[in-house]
């Protein structure tokens, strides 16, 4: 072994250990490749399952050959930072029909801006180490494959609900990216799939989006209806939606590799203004300016005040009849916005048919 191997290895061992000083639950080192992601990404765009989210479609082959994207790059430190709130109950809530089911990785702050926070401490931290290096951090930030990244750095296998899946953590965490000149030593990769012969979590989609295993039609799924469509949900959806208003977790929560995961130690990641225990009406009755404070610093603001108001009238519609779901949906039958009075019309006429 070579005193640069030797130094090399030292460096990534240190690395690791600043990771974990700094919240991250693991740390992954990769080449700057995703392999044979590259071609399924490439299938999956050609049969239109992205929907609206052209942007799965831009920046060409940036988004799978990391070293096109940001040059000089020969590694990917990938991370992983556990976000399941303890105790929240939420599965509970999918069988309150009058609650609002908010996915359990927006009850808390932005990830986004945690994350990346910490992965410049981390290479801030490296820095002091060695000195300058050439790096940039990643956090759903540009087109980058960052679930094949973090399998070739032994984060996990894509499960076949297209998750990320660590066989002593579950799913229910962030991952994000430090692209890096540095020359580290790779991390064994994780391309072994460990589902078997598991099919729970194809079968209880609400909206049957899966195609097959591994392959998602973002069009039918209930997180791209509720956060990355503009327009209105297609109205043979919305039934199956439920409560849920924004995103949708059925896949993980009937996966059992979850019953690995553990609640996150994260304070910013825990249930803010009570949005694990709302009713739908309550969250209707708030007004933009309401909407927008309660939402600072959340990744439920990224929608707008009125897609908001749209997926909280599906969830009304859903709800058991009663007067605090009648008088809420009333309330809004005249919103300036067509959108949302397009759905509280919806709402209103299937319980008047109830």
């Amino acid at each position: 072994m070579t005193d640069v191997t030797a130094n090399s290895e030292l460096l990534a061992e240190r690395i690791r250990a600043l990771g974990q000083e700094l919240g991250f639950q693991q740390i992954g080192i990769s080449a700057a490749q995703t392999g044979k992601h590259e071609a399924r990404l490439a299938d999956w765009l050609a049969a239109g399952y992205q929907g609206e989210m052209e942007w799965m479609a831009s920046h060409g082959s940036k988004r799978t050959r990391p070293a096109e994207l940001v040059p000089g790059t020969c590694r990917v430190i990938s991370v992983r930072m556990d976000y399941l709130p303890a105790d929240t109950a939420m599965a509970k809530r999918l069988r309150q029909s009058e609650h609002a089911y908010i996915s359990r990785y927006a009850l808390g702050r932005d990830y986004h801006k945690l994350m990346r926070r910490r992965l410049q401490q981390l290479a801030e931290r490296i820095q002091a180490l060695i000195g300058p290096f050439g790096y940039r951090a990643f956090v759903d930030s540009a087109p980058v494959r960052e679930r094949a990244l973090a399998t070739h750095a032994g984060l996990g296998w894509i499960g076949k609900n297209t998750m990320l899946i660590h066989p002593k953590a579950g799913s229910y965490f962030f991952i994000g990216e430090l692209f890096t000149d540095l020359p580290l030593p790779l991390d064994a990769a994780q391309e072994t799939e460990h589902c078997g012969s598991c099919t729970a979590c194809l079968d209880t989609c609400p909206t049957g989006a899966f195609v097959d295993a591994h392959v998602l039609d973002a069009r039918r799924c209930i997180s791209y209806l509720t956060i990355e469509l503009k327009g209105s949900i297609p109205v043979e959806l919305r039934a199956l939606m439920g409560n849920r208003v924004f995103g949708c977790d059925d896949c993980q929560m009937v996966c059992p590799w979850n019953k690995f995961a553990k609640p996150t130690a994260e304070s910013d990641f825990q249930p803010r203004h009570q949005l694990d225990q709302s009713t739908l009406a309550s969250l209707f009755r708030w007004d933009e300016q309401t909407f927008l404070s309660n939402t600072e610093g959340s990744a439920i603001r990224r929608i707008g005040h009125e897609r908001w108001l749209r997926n909280l009238a599906v969830g009304l519609g859903n709800a058991t009849t009663s007067i605090p779901v009648i008088e809420a949906l009333n309330a809004r039958r005249d919103h300036p916005s067509e959108l949302v009075r397009e759905h509280v019309l919806w709402a209103l006429q299937r319980h008047q048919a109830a």
